[in-house]
């Protein structure tokens, strides 16, 4: 057995597979659910390109219908496909949550509870546990759902630092009455983690997770962060948004150095209905030898964010898909997927 600490690594460490959750009728998307399904198409594509990918669902045939029409033989050789009843599809907060000692993983299966009991998550939270017993994924499984804890709410930077933001860990419904510095000491322990960095400010309209830090702040290779903000005072994220960036300014790295800090520009608004929706760029998902970003039909704000995004993936192709689907049901990319390594 190999005795070196286990800790949660980067998301642009080398990944084995990425894992999506499969829109299907008796989901919220059913009103839309050919769009989102070619967007999922679309993703389970420029995946496969790169890596494996795990499709959860309970109607593998017709997933596969779907794949078929659009992959290679050859990515098609990378999906593995497993039956499973879904209440969602947000696999980067009802997915495994991997740790590596350098050899070996730990699945570290937390609680999911639809984002502090807003919506039903029983059968969402009996993936992992499916995913495990039916041999698809492998390591150490380990059995946290006594600990509500999303993957969108956390950031690794694989050195040691995990950043989260107050406003979603200290949530009703999640882990009450436990305390800040109690909710701290459990991420230490059972991410592996030296130390964690908490955002107070920042927030997206139409936002279900109470904050995820994935839809605001990014780790990325070499002490960079990637955060949204915006210079128009008109913006109703204007101030929130300001003052993340101040935080940001004062945080330190672990050897007392700032961060470099790229910012990604602030989609105009988009609505459904009356509702602003949180598109936001910074929910783009890291792959092997690529960047999967989220793109909203604003040509100038869809670039600027891909230059951004390359500023700190220099060696990395940019792959960006239309998520306008995806947003109407408040979450982006990153939120639909999950890594394993």
């Amino acid at each position: 057995m190999n005795d070196t600490k286990y800790t949660m690594p980067a998301e642009w460490a080398c990944q084995s597979a990425i894992q999506l959750t499969w829109p299907h009728p008796r989901t919220d998307w059913r009103e839309y659910l050919d769009d989102i399904s070619a967007t999922y198409v679309e993703m389970a594509d420029a995946i496969t390109r790169h890596e494996g990918l795990i499709v959860v669902t309970p109607e593998p045939e017709n997933v596969m219908i779907q794949l078929k029409e659009r992959l290679t033989d050859c990515q098609l050789s990378r999906v593995i496909l497993h039956k499973c009843d879904t209440n969602d599809t947000w696999a980067r907060d009802h997915g495994f949550i991997t740790l590596t000692n350098g050899t070996e993983k730990r699945l570290l299966d937390f609680r999911f509870n639809g984002w502090g009991d807003k919506f039903p998550a029983e059968l969402d939270n009996a993936i992992n546990r499916s995913l495990y017993i039916n041999k698809v994924v492998d390591g150490e499984y380990v059995d946290y759902n006594d600990f509500v804890l999303e993957g969108g709410s956390i950031e690794s930077d694989g050195q040691g630092t995990v950043f989260t933001t107050s406003q979603c860990l200290l949530a009703p419904h999640r882990n009450q009455p436990m305390t800040r510095p109690e909710i701290e000491q459990k991420l230490k322990d059972t991410l592996g983690a030296d130390r964690v960095l908490w955002i107070d400010h920042g927030h997206l309209e139409g936002d279900d997770t109470d904050g995820h830090i994935d839809t605001l702040v990014r780790t990325t290779p070499n002490d960079t962060l990637l955060y949204i903000g915006t210079d128009d005072t008109t913006d109703s994220h204007y101030a929130e948004l300001s003052l993340m960036e101040a935080e940001l300014k004062a945080l330190r790295t672990a050897d007392g150095r700032p961060y470099r800090l790229l910012r990604l520009p602030m989609p105009r608004p988009i609505y459904d209905g009356e509702d602003r929706l949180p598109a936001t760029y910074a929910n783009f998902l890291i792959i092997n030898g690529a960047v999967i970003y989220p793109t909203y039909a604003q040509p100038d704000n869809d670039a600027e964010a891909a230059r951004v995004i390359a500023e700190a993936f220099p060696d990395r192709k940019l792959i960006g898909i239309d998520s306008r689907t995806v947003i109407r049901q408040h979450g982006s990319l990153h939120c639909c997927t999950m890594q394993y390594f």
